[in-house]
């Protein structure tokens, strides 16, 4: 049965649903002029996140699915914050006034490739822009290989307080096959000096599905990671896209394991975390019980933004850099996602909003379903349909795939609320797409 709902359900194409709609359905009709409208419209008072995209590695994994390019010099790296910086000030004079801030995320590529001092400095003017709270929680995702003992002093010095870690796998075979080799050794070595330096909470990021992985080999690398107890674990199945991800043709394709494969990696992960006192979090996250994530999900507030889950409650989330995403009132906007599109709308003095999506009241509320089934599990969607003033009726009537889902087992319905079983949240994704009417509608 397991197998059968597999081929059914797990469809690669199906979104992730981080946001909803998704960017496939952002447009130019939402472009720079519409940025700053939305961004003069922020509440003065309401704290915003942060996210800033820093584009640049210094090896390319050949699984990555992000826009990043290869670099071993400081100089574009010196090129994009000269940039990034003049787009702070352009987001800085539309804004209301210096926005209170309660998160940051540096994301990539690899953020740690910006130099010591220019991270200080690159941080000195967010401060300066943006009103930080003393509570911010400032993130940054790391790749162990290219961090010095300097960059971490560094970290600790600009108020760095989360690191999320790129594990992937600890098999040599698996590392070779996609150009990530990294040792048990160094991984731990950065975490003990990460924490040394007051850098305490521990994220790592997990793949299963890569070429060479096996159920024995995924299992093991879940429990060289538990004996670094980071306080939450990610673990993503890697997506297979060479048509759109030209460095994944390096990928050798008859190494990678088919779907019913990688529905076992992952479900021998998930034992391997929850037996070792982890609790999952939505579809693919693990946190210990007193990390926020946990408290965030058990108090009903846990949240799903474009990068995961997460326990931060702004509304608003301003993107900063090549193809950052923003979330503002009115609808989602993306920077442009290549380097040199981006330099050329700074030097103009403009935004450099590319696209975006303008929500409707309906999008609202099948976002608000679509949030709580990806976080709880379950949507009672009369419940958030009068929150919204909107009729659930249509909603429930015109999901046809929710009778299918509701026939294999998948989901419990009772008076509209929508109840995934336990045992088939790794098809949660197929159940969103149920309420997402920007899909095609053919049948599964």
């Amino acid at each position: 049965m397991r197998t059968f709902l597999l081929n059914k359900y797990c469809d690669a194409r199906l979104p992730w649903y981080t946001i909803y709609p998704t960017v496939p359905d952002f447009s130019a009709v939402v472009g720079a002029k519409t940025c700053g409208t939305w961004l003069r419209r922020l509440p003065a008072h309401e704290p915003v996140s942060l996210y800033i995209h820093v584009p640049f590695c210094h090896a390319i994994c050949w699984y990555c699915g992000f826009p990043t390019s290869l670099t071993r010099s400081q100089r574009p790296v010196r090129n994009y914050l000269a940039a990034l910086r003049d787009e702070i000030g352009l987001v800085a004079e539309q804004v209301p006034r210096a926005l209170p801030v309660s998160d940051v995320h540096f994301g990539g590529g690899t953020p740690t490739t910006i130099a010591p001092s220019d991270f200080l400095g690159l941080m000195e003017v967010l401060r300066h822009c943006f009103a930080f709270s003393k509570s911010a929680t400032i993130a940054i995702e790391l790749d162990p290989r290219g961090v010095t003992a300097e960059m971490v002093e560094t970290l600790q010095a600009a108020g760095i307080s989360r690191a999320s870690i790129g594990v992937q796998s600890f098999d040599p075979v698996v590392q070779r096959s996609v150009n990530r080799v990294q040792s048990e050794e160094l991984t731990a070595s950065v975490v003990e000096s990460l924490r040394q330096h007051g850098i305490s909470r521990i994220n790592f990021d997990l793949l299963f599905g890569l070429p060479h992985q096996t159920v024995r080999s995924c299992v093991d690398s879940a429990r060289t990671a538990l004996a670094m107890r980071p306080d939450r674990l990610a673990v993503f199945g890697y997506a297979h896209v060479p048509s759109y991800m030209k460095r994944q043709r390096q990928i050798d394709e008859t190494a990678l394991p088919d779907n019913v494969a990688r529905a076992e990696q992952a479900a021998a992960i998930a034992d391997t975390l929850v037996s070792a006192g982890y609790r999952q979090i939505g579809l693919d996250h693990f946190a210990l019980p007193n990390d926020e994530l946990e408290l965030a999900q058990k108090a009903g507030r846990l949240r799903r933004n474009s990068l995961g889950y997460s326990a931060d409650t702004c509304k608003t989330v301003i993107g900063l850099g090549p193809s950052a995403i923003g979330r503002l009132r009115e609808g989602y906007v993306q920077n442009e996602i290549a380097t040199a599109s981006y330099h050329q709308h700074i030097r103009a003095g403009r935004l450099p909003t590319s696209k975006g999506y303008c929500l409707t009241a309906e999008d609202r509320v099948r976002a608000a379903i679509i949030e709580r089934l990806m976080c709880d599990l379950q949507a009672d969607v009369p419940a958030i349909c009068a929150a919204h003033g909107f009729d659930p009726v249509p909603l429930l009537g015109s999901a046809d795939r929710l009778g299918m889902l509701a026939e294999d087992g998948i989901v419990e319905i009772e008076e509209g609320l929508i109840r995934v079983n336990q045992e088939h949240r790794f098809v949660i994704r197929a159940v969103a797409a149920a309420f997402d009417t920007h899909r095609d509608r053919a049948p599964y």
